[in-house]
């Protein structure tokens, strides 16, 4: 199961008036992200009808790539700027393709 890419989904919802001091911290991960070892995909989303909602679509070549990215300093740094803009806990998904 390590040999296969893992997809992750991260939704995450800044509060009411928020969404303008979220949006940059969300976009500075995009760029050192791409650049890990393991990193195959990461994409930022956000809603069309309601943008407090911001979406990250990852993929990643394996389990440990995945929670290698985790404990880098770009994600501990923006999770720290941005815990208080959350209008609640990061919803965070992992998968694997069965079809």
């Amino acid at each position: 199961m390590s040999n296969e890419t893992v997809r992750v989904i991260a939704r995450v919802t800044s509060q009411p008036g928020k969404v303008e001091e979220l949006k940059p911290i969300l976009l500075n991960l995009i760029e050192p992200t791409r650049s890990e070892k393991g990193c195959i995909s990461y994409q930022l989303l956000q809603g069309k009808t309601n943008s407090a909602e911001f979406v990250f679509i990852e993929e990643w070549a394996s389990d440990s790539a995945e929670n290698a990215h985790m404990t880098t300093s770009h994600v501990q740094e923006a999770l720290s700027k941005a815990q208080s803009l959350f209008a609640k806990a990061p919803d965070i998904s992992r998968y694997v393709i069965i079809g």
